[in-house]
């Protein structure tokens, strides 16, 4: 199997697949496309939806970049003057109503090569996470419980492992290691020894991949038309500017992305469209929004 070109193919068909739902879902608003070209090798497929009745702003982007490895990357993973190859789909949904949590979303596939071209290295990444602003708690079950399902068909230990690596990952360190949400799975580097574990792996980023809306569409269509006011948004807001903060300081996707040469416009579409920085905010104890930060913090959902 040439995972190379199937995983290539099969993120672009998710990709179809995850915005032909969301777009039934809101019922106004569609994705706009943007095919792009990276000067260096590849490209990609950006397609952002906004203004909708349900979504405030969200992307769902495949890429296919390769080339020569920068030097701060051959610095990051400790090798001589490389190319490279990597692909994936990478998403980020934020909804207008507070109620409906923030979702994020990737799975990725890289190959490193020697300068004569020769595979040296491959390895898969991905994951997907929940950011509510209002805690339901049959909402992080549901969520939770649809990717542990998943997982347990490939390893009765995958979902323990990956929700670990989520948990310890989505963090942001400068806040006192809140996390950013209530987690989800998060994995890295996993190297194939072989074809037959290739091939595996690759069956394990498909079942991932499918489940995600089986995950999180049943949440949105519970929340979405519940009414809120203006300081639930303004919370909402709040919220939004640590999702900010982590995505700028803390996340490796967004930083290969820009050291890369990545196309900024794409790697910058996980921001929301407004957020708030609130000089020392403290919501009111014993309040709603003071329940969301007891939750920001590793617990057991399923």
């Amino acid at each position: 199997m040439n995972i190379k070109e199937s995983f290539s193919n099969y993120i672009l068909t998710l990709q179809n697949s995850i915005c032909n739902n969301l777009e039934e879902i809101d019922g106004k608003a569609v994705f706009a496309e943007d095919i792009w070209e990276r000067p260096e090798g590849g490209g990609g497929i950006s397609r952002i939806i906004s203004d909708g009745n349900v979504f405030e702003k969200g992307g769902v982007n495949t890429s296919m970049v390769y080339g020569k490895l920068p030097e701060t990357m051959q610095q990051a993973f400790a090798v001589s003057e490389s190319n490279f190859f990597a692909c994936g789909l990478s998403l980020v949904i934020h909804p207008l109503n507070p109620f409906v949590p923030t979702v994020h979303a990737n799975w990725r596939y890289f190959e490193m090569y020697d300068v004569e071209g020769t595979r040296i290295d491959s390895w898969f990444g991905g994951g997907t996470d929940l950011t509510p602003y209002y805690i339901f708690e049959e909402d992080g079950r549901h969520f939770h419980g649809v990717l542990k399902t998943t997982l347990d068909e490939f390893g009765d230990d995958l979902y323990r492992k990956f929700k670990k690596h989520c948990d310890e990952y989505f963090v942001n360190k400068h806040r006192n290691n809140e996390a950013r949400g209530i987690g989800g799975i998060f994995y890295d580097y996993l190297r194939p020894k072989d074809d037959k574990e290739a091939a595996q792996l690759f069956a394990l980023q498909q079942a991932n991949g499918n489940a995600f809306l089986g995950a999180y569409a049943p949440i949105v269509a519970k929340r979405k038309d519940l009414p809120f006011d203006e300081s639930q948004k303004r919370w909402q807001e709040i919220r939004r500017g640590r999702y900010v903060e982590f995505n700028l300081i803390h996340d490796r996707g967004t930083l290969f992305g820009l050291k890369t040469n990545g196309r900024t416009e794409s790697i910058l579409m996980s921001l929301p469209p407004r957020a708030r920085w609130e000089y020392n905010h403290q919501p009111a104890m014993g309040s709603k929004e003071a329940d969301l930060l007891e939750y920001l913090r590793p617990r057991d959902w399923v």
